[in-house]
């Protein structure tokens, strides 16, 4: 038997669309659905961290006298510090806490390490994790007071 010229076109297939790509099934579209989902979540959560990094709520400085700074993380490493303060003679002291992520305002607090400084801040509030610190207290400079 010979085959007609030019050869005619066949039916489609079971499963496959008219053009011969395989029909999606739902397990196609659904994987699909969870890849998109999952990629818009991560862009999300990018776009959330930069903007709680790059805003600002507020800005001040502390005065008291320079205490510690260590270098804390189990994974993200952080640098913390902490001044003592106090408002009177006799009053209770406290302390205040913050984050720096800038290496030469670790090198300047070190040398300050024990003498009165004022730490100049920015509060960012809600950053998602502790791998930009451990306080919404990020502090940008040190300044020595004589």
């Amino acid at each position: 038997m010979s085959t007609p010229y030019p050869p005619t076109a066949s039916a489609p297939q079971a499963g496959t669309t008219p053009n011969g790509k395989p029909k999606k099934t739902f397990a196609d579209r659904f994987a699909r659905f969870v890849l998109i989902m999952v990629l818009l979540g991560m862009v999300g959560f990018a776009l959330y961290t930069w903007g709680t990094l790059n805003y600002t709520y507020s800005e001040g400085e502390r005065v008291g006298f320079a205490r510690k700074l260590s270098n804390k993380g189990w994974v993200c490493k952080t640098w913390e510090g902490e001044i003592s303060t106090t408002n009177s003679v006799g009053a209770q002291e406290s302390s205040f806490s913050f984050t720096v992520r800038d290496q030469s305002v670790v090198e300047k607090f070190r040398a300050l390490e024990g003498k009165q400084v004022t730490v100049l801040y920015k509060e960012r509030v809600g950053i998602p994790t502790s791998c930009f610190g451990d306080t919404p207290y990020h502090a940008y400079d040190v300044r020595g007071i004589k």
